[in-house]
């Protein structure tokens, strides 16, 4: 009678069992797992983006209010650009117009330093002395850091610093870069004697990089305390209105606007 050795069948299935689980394992890491990295990877990436623009944003503080005449900041781009767009050739532009007995009329094109990163489907910029973000595959946008527009209670003042950004030629950057900025022209105008109600400012914004949504919440918020004008949007792109708030009263000193308006020039990224 003959018998049969099963020994080696064992062994060949339990070879193929666990051959079979391992590429299993590699397929569903290779399938969930390394998306989830790379989706980690950009977060990471775009946070470290958020806190350098900060850090240019601050160095544009130091230019345009301490009178630091030179800055000079090295920062990793990581996977995106980032790119500057000249104040000249924007198409946001900021309107502030007065109907008081000593009117005033200014229109201001902004400009920009941008970060573009196509694979996480994120923008984050600086404009007017502001750092916003907005996402790429969705509407809307957020401010990260705020500008210098202040009121004064006391003196019934409201100051608004405008901070344009320009370049002497086109200038864009990857990777590892040294971003070099120096003040270029500034412009100041005081205007007294304003009543609530007479000052009304417009904001354009570009419709390749709309942070109208942002802008919005910054001078609507209690802080500022903007109201809309009416109608509150015109034409496409829209043009935003909103009326400068200024007290009145009897005892209350007539109302002052500050106009400061800074070039910054962004040498190198």
């Amino acid at each position: 009678m003959a018998y049969r050795r099963h020994e080696g069948v064992s062994e060949s299935l339990g070879f193929l069992l666990i051959f079979t689980m391992v590429v299993v394992g590699v397929g569903l890491v290779t399938l969930y797992g390394y998306p989830m990295l790379l989706q980690q990877q950009s977060s990471t990436g775009e946070q470290i983006m958020e806190k350098n623009m900060i850090v240019l944003q601050n160095d544009m503080k130091s230019l345009a209010y301490k009178t630091v005449p030179y800055s000079e900041t090295s920062l990793n781009v990581g996977s995106g650009t980032l790119t500057v767009y000249n104040a000249s050739n924007d198409a946001a532009t900021l309107e502030i117009q007065s109907s008081g007995p000593q009117p005033v009329d200014y229109t201001f094109k902004l400009g920009s330093l941008t970060y573009d990163s196509v694979s996480a489907g994120q923008d984050i910029v600086l404009q007017d002395g502001a750092v916003l973000s907005r996402n790429l595959v969705t509407s809307g946008s957020t401010m990260l850091a705020e500008p210098r527009w202040f009121y004064d209670g006391q003196t019934n003042t409201w100051v608004i610093n405008l901070i344009s950004i320009n370049s002497s030629s086109n200038l864009s950057r990857a990777g590892i870069g040294t971003v070099q900025m120096e003040l270029g022209q500034t412009f100041y105008n005081e205007t007294s004697g304003i009543a609530n109600g007479q000052v009304n400012v417009y904001y354009t914004p570009d419709p390749s990089q709309d942070y109208s949504v942002a802008w919005d919440t910054y001078f609507t918020n209690p802080t500022l305390g903007l109201t809309h004008g009416v109608p509150f949007s015109l034409g496409s792109p829209p043009r935003y209105h909103y009326l400068l708030p200024f007290q009145s009263g009897l005892n209350v000193p007539p109302g002052t606007l500050v106009i400061k308006k800074i070039d910054i020039i962004v040498d190198s990224v």
